[in-house]
């Protein structure tokens, strides 16, 4: 599906992303100056480096397996398995297996 979200549509958020061989795809579902919505899908073995955010960022796991590691402290998420990760703190993603999740970011 390669086609942009609707307010006030019902949608399946899994569904609404699809992965890319050795890539990563992103989908802005919402963005504000207090926040923002994205749906991800990591191919296993892609990333984001380790960097901060001036946000706390909500991960919300909707397929496969994620490590996490915030402040250098290595968390696994699986499916349907979420996660906040405070603003300023170091944090990277890294795709143990293909994953698809819903970043929420709220400025804090």
């Amino acid at each position: 599906m390669n086609q942009s979200i609707s307010k006030n549509a019902v949608f399946n958020p899994s569904k609404s992303i699809e992965y890319t061989e050795n890539g990563v795809v992103s989908k802005q579902l919402s963005k504000k100056e207090t926040g923002n919505v994205t749906l991800f899908a990591f191919d296993k073995g892609q990333g984001l480096s380790e960097h901060t955010a001036p946000f706390d960022a909500i991960i919300h796991l909707l397929d496969g397996e994620a490590e996490v590691t915030i402040n250098k402290q290595k968390i696994i998420l699986s499916k349907e398995d979420m996660i906040i990760m405070p603003a300023n703190i170091p944090h990277s993603i890294y795709a143990s297996s293909a994953f698809k999740m819903l970043l929420t970011m709220i400025k804090g």
